[in-house]
């Protein structure tokens, strides 16, 4: 391994020291500009960003886009297809670009033909549609496609094309193909030219191995081949990873098809590639569909079609995306100005990759145990063996692995954008964390599906993390993000989790402070408050006689505390010595994302709580916004006045806007908009208060309303749900409601208190955290996370099922009377939860009766039932 070895503990290894001690130059940067002076300039949308997933897309520089720009505004460029000016002058800007492309691989259009595609995988589809394959037969074993295991999915779907043709699929091993690279046998039986088709990355995007060029050439001369058959080899390159950060030099590496993607390379465009076809090889190529522009002529009645005679002609069906095209110029003068060239992006890339992977494996926890384990073929000694790519799974003091979804979390509070999963490339996954094919089902059966944040399975790891580094940077992005990992794993000295709170410290909130929480609670176990209690303004007292009993509805009945229901008589009902719970906060959200509206009493819709989230606020693209890309959205303050029908809107520095409670039958035009994967109707809200969002956040913005007569159906079927009936959802990620304990809530606050250094201030009040998990039922309770074993609950005659825990991301670090991040939240009680940051629980109606009005109240006794087999909780209660 090059560089020198950073000490065991979390001290950073310094830039300039490992450089010192390679035994090779460590080129950074691009001669005398500073890199820091081109990240200001032309990546200034980073500031604050560290990026790390240029594997996944690069970015482009703001010139390029500048000088795109320009150039689409000074010029007129038609459909090339036609024969005006505008359409000429596209024409041969596109020959142009072709030429561009072939020269910046070291090549001409006298050995390669450029195919625009619509990316890598469709030039993928190209050669598995047009390869001349040949079906066994009596006389002939047919033709062999071979992909090595550690290829994209793109290569890998390839031979479902080959198996509709009766064509034998092969997957290869690397360590198979190295070994073959050893024996170097001649296989080759010169008088047969049966075709055959190997596959194979010159950059593995898993682990960023570089597989030898020089396979292209052994294996087409038939020196080293995949498997032992007779006949003629040709090599397919998937080069779309490694061209991102290296030159190819097709003169010396002759491939027979090499497809690309620009946007790995430049950033911008997006969804346009190309097949560099050898040309030796193009007239094998079989094409059965045609498509505009493809054919030199045709007949409309009889089957006569001659196809074009260049390579590109016949191939690109319909117009190609020529503005696309044209802008691939601006990439490739961009990269030339900036960089110097792609040896240059290189060596830059391959020192980042070094130095990060070397202060990476070199951080142990204080009993020497790694912190992370990299998955690698190489010690990232050379760039001809290993691209700018590491992946990894982070480990805990005990060895075991720490899910990549909660990695991921845990990086975005810091700004840090990684990639994680099998990055579609499930031969590699399998490979290098040791997963079979039985478990790869296995995970299927357990729910977890490709490109999920199902990360880990009877404790083992579905995927990885992976960083990737690009052409613009700095070794400040890799530093930022070691730092990430001290922080995250090495912020104690002993390694070690926090100290658990003791058994009597995991109580009920105290008395004064519960009295600070609950406006208004019943003696004994009523299920609603005093008649006589004072009301809050959001309390829902006087309810209008305008509105329908379908969408509001009545108070509890009054129970007593020696009232057995259905639920007291199942076997798995909590004992009632452990005192009874009630409910201490009831809060709705009618703007997702928005601060809460605390009540005492609110009535039940067929969704929820009436108005709970009930409305979004959108950007210009119609996408909703969350506190996560906009912590602003908290500090919006939503009233709703059932009497007056309105909902009134606050927020520091701006006036007081109404918004009315239902839309205009008439006038309201629905649009479609999405949330969570499911698609809502909604109607705008109007100009008036898409103005006053707009002038708040600083952009354009929109307020919309999921429409009353749509019905969004949970995916979910719930306990006792009639049959051909499914629940309906507001604008909520998952579930009806959600149910928090005080008493997690307090394990967690006596943790992060205990964590301040000064100890002098209390850093995280009670209302703070409890209002950072957003939930609508707050209740007390007498063991933390104890809600987590709850099967159902009632209150008085309501039922709902708890559907299951609240997987928690990066918003509970937000503080909602601020808008301000604190990482500690996020941290802390991943560190309880063994990792899993769940908290609070969905609740379910169960068969809801819409024939009479519903509500809830703050002071209602929630009676819970254990799920079968449910574990004793592993905290004792309170005195």
């Amino acid at each position: 391994m090059a560089g020198g070895a950073a000490p065991p503990g979390p001290e950073l290894l310094a830039f300039a020291r490992f450089r010192e001690s390679s035994e090779r130059p460590l080129p950074y940067g691009y001669g005398p500009r500073s890199l820091r002076e081109l990240r200001q300039r032309e990546f200034g949308r980073l500031a604050g960003t560290v990026y790390l997933d240029h594997a996944g897309a690069t970015l482009f520089p703001q010139s390029q886009l500048t000088s795109f720009t320009n150039d689409l505004m000074e010029n007129v460029y038609g459909n090339p297809h036609s024969q005006n000016i505008s359409s000429k002058l596209t024409h041969e800007t596109v020959e142009h670009v072709r030429y561009r492309i072939l020269e910046h691989f070291h090549t001409s259009s006298e050995d390669y033909s450029v195919i625009f595609t619509a990316g890598s995988t469709a030039a993928l589809k190209l050669v598995a549609e047009a390869f001349p394959w040949v079906s066994p037969g009596p006389e002939c074993s047919g033709s062999r496609f071979c992909y090595l295991t550690d290829s994209h999915t793109s290569v890998v779907g390839m031979r479902k094309v080959t198996t509709a043709m009766n064509v034998t699929s092969i997957p290869v091993r690397p360590e198979d193909m190295w070994l073959a690279e050893r024996r170097a046998a001649a296989t080759s039986d010169p008088d047969c030219q049966l075709p055959h088709l190997f596959c194979y990355p010159a950059q593995s995007n898993f682990s960023g191995t570089r597989y030898p060029l020089s396979w292209i050439g052994e294996v087409k001369a038939g020196r080293m081949c995949p498997v032992s058959v007779p006949g003629k080899w040709f090599v397919l390159l998937d080069a779309a990873s490694y061209v991102s950060t290296s030159p190819l030099d097709l003169s010396v590496h002759q491939a027979d098809f090499v497809p690309l993607s620009f946007y790995k390379l430049f950033g911008f465009p997006t969804g346009l590639g190309a097949l560099l076809v050898n040309n030796r090889v193009a007239p094998l190529l079989r094409k059965t569909y045609f498509g505009g522009g493809t054919a030199a002529a045709y007949l409309a009645g009889e089957d006569f079609y001659i196809p074009r005679s260049s390579v590109a002609e016949r191939f690109e069906d319909g117009t190609i995306s020529f503005l696309d095209v044209i802008a691939l110029k601006h990439g490739f003068d961009a990269l030339e100005r900036l960089t110097g060239g792609m040896e240059n992006i290189k060596q830059h890339t391959f020192t980042l990759a070094q130095y990060t992977y070397t202060a990476l494996s070199a951080l142990r926890y204080p009993d020497g145990a790694p912190v992370v384990r990299i998955y690698s073929d190489s010690e990232f000694s050379s760039p001809e063996e290993q691209g700018p790519i590491i992946n990894f799974n982070v480990l805990d003091h005990s060895g075991n692995i720490i899910g990549y979804s909660q990695v991921d979390k845990m990086a975005s509070l810091y700004n840090i954008h990684v990639r994680t999963g099998c990055f579609c490339n499930t031969g590699a996954c399998q490979r290098h964390l040791g997963i079979s094919d039985e478990m790869v089902k296995k995970h299927l059966q357990a729910g977890h599906v490709c490109g999920d944040d199902v990360d880990l399975i009877d404790g083992q790891p579905t995927g990885s993390v992976r960083i990737s580094f690009g052409y613009m940077s700095t070794v400040e992005d890799a530093q930022a993000f070691l730092r990430f990992i001290i922080a995250m794993q090495l912020h104690q000295s002993d390694g070690q989790p926090f100290p658990q709170t003791m058994p009597a410290e995991a109580g009920a909130p105290s008395e004064s402070e519960a009295q600070d929480a609950i406006p208004a609670i019943m003696d004994g176990c009523s299920s609603s408050p005093q008649e006589d209690a004072p009301i809050a303004s959001g309390v829902c007292s006087d309810l209008p006689s305008t509105v329908g009993a379908a969408d509001l509805h009545s108070p509890l009945p009054m129970t007593t505390g020696t009232q057995h229901t259905p639920l007291e008589r199942a076997a798995g009902v909590l004992d009632g010595g452990l005192g009874p719970y009630v409910i201490t906060n009831l809060y709705l959200y009618p703007i997702k994302s928005c601060a809460a509206f605390e009540v005492t009493t609110w009535p039940l819709g067929n969704q929820g709580l009436l108005y709970d989230r009930s409305w979004m606020i959108v950007n210009h693209n119609g996408v909703c916004l969350s506190q996560k890309q906009e912590p602003r959205l908290c500090l919006i303050q939503p009233f709703i006045d059932l009497q007056q029908k309105v909902m009134v809107l606050k927020a520091k520095g701006m006036e007081p806007i109404e918004v009315p409670l239902e839309e205009d039958g008439e006038q309201a035009q629905i649009y479609q908009s999405k949330v969570c994967a499911d698609r809502v109707n909604t109607y705008n809200c109007g100009e008036k208060i898409s103005s006053w969002l707009s002038r708040f956040f600083g952009r354009p913005c929109q307020l919309i309303k999921q429409s009353s007569k749509f019905q969004r159906s949970a995916k979910k079927q719930g306990k006792d749900q009639p049959a051909g009936t499914t629940a309906s959802l507001s604008l909520v990620n998952e579930a009806q409601y959600l149910l928090i304990n005080r008493s997690s809530v307090l394990e967690l606050q006596q943790q992060l208190n205990a964590s301040d250094e000064n100890g002098k201030e209390e850093l995280f009040p009670m209302k703070d955290l409890i209002s950072r998990f957003r939930a609508n039922i707050i209740t007390n309770g007498t063991r933390a996370f104890e809600e987590e074993k709850w099967d159902e609950i009632s209150i008085g005659s309501l039922r709902f099922q708890v559907s299951g825990p609240c997987h928690r991301c990066q918003m509970i670090c937000i503080d909602q009377q601020t808008g301000q991040r604190n990482q500690n939240v996020f941290q802390k009680l991943s560190e309880r939860r063994k990792r899993k940051v769940n908290f609070g629980v969905y609740l379910m109606h169960m068969s809801l009766d819409l024939s009479s009005p519903r509500f809830l109240s703050v002071g209602s006794q929630v009676c819970p039932v254990l799920k079968e087999n449910a574990e004793c909780p592993d905290l004792p209660a309170s005195d």
